[in-house]
């Protein structure tokens, strides 16, 4: 399974995102695991998506979910109160309410593999002390 931040999943159905659109399906051609994302990276990515190409970029990101091709976790309460945590922890970095959704499904879900944009990923840990296996795309 592979984490998916809300840059790779925009990046992954919009052509007009260039070298990263290509970096990002390549890479993906590559692995062989599921991506699974967080409601707050899915909601970003929508918000980005529509700005960029309105409905029609929706859609496409849609057709991931639609075809299983993406998963949306659903958390339970409990990491609610880890993602809060984890945005208080990292404060100084600062870690960003998509970003600590993530780290937090990599704890309930014991993944470390995560396809993102954004370099702090290289800082955030796991459990506090698990680093994660980035697939950092630029």
């Amino acid at each position: 399974m592979i984490l998916i931040d809300a840059g790779p999943l925009v990046a992954l159905v919009d052509k007009g995102q260039g070298p990263i659109h290509d970096k990002c399906v390549n890479a993906l051609k590559q692995e062989t695991g599921s991506l699974i994302t967080t409601w707050p990276c899915m909601t970003e990515a929508m918000y980005l998506l529509h700005g960029l190409r309105g409905w029609k970029g929706q859609e496409a990101l849609c057709r991931y979910v639609k075809d299983s091709e993406l998963i949306l976790h659903v958390p339970e309460s409990n990491e609610w109160i880890r993602v809060f945590d984890l945005m208080e922890q990292y404060r100084d970095t600062p870690m960003d309410f998509a970003d600590a959704s993530l780290v937090a499904l990599a704890e309930s879900r014991k993944v470390h593999r995560i396809m993102t944009l954004d370099r702090d990923f290289f800082v955030y840990r796991i459990s506090k002390t698990k680093s994660f296996d980035v697939m950092l795309i630029k």
